[in-house]
């Protein structure tokens, strides 16, 4: 028995390594907040069907920093 043999004998169902996008199965860039179990290119590519709106929200207070928009994604709840 090599090592290869005895390192997968087990399937892994704790940490990063098992866990994966619901829709492309890509274990990188995972978002489980809310439940998700999304990467974050189909996030962005389904944030709308899913329920998720962008809203920009003005610039920060100081006057050295350039004017930055924060983008908030909100759960619209219907």
């Amino acid at each position: 028995m090599g090592h290869s043999n005895v390192w997968n004998s087990h399937p892994k169902n704790y940490g990063p390594g098992s866990r994966v996008c619901r829709v492309c199965a890509n274990p990188h860039g995972l978002i489980r907040k809310y439940g998700l179990m999304c990467c974050r290119q189909c996030f962005r590519s389904n944030a709308k069907d899913i329920g998720f709106i962008k809203v920009r929200i003005g610039s920060f207070p100081c006057n050295h920093i350039p004017e930055i928009g924060l983008v908030i994604l909100l759960v619209v709840m219907m």
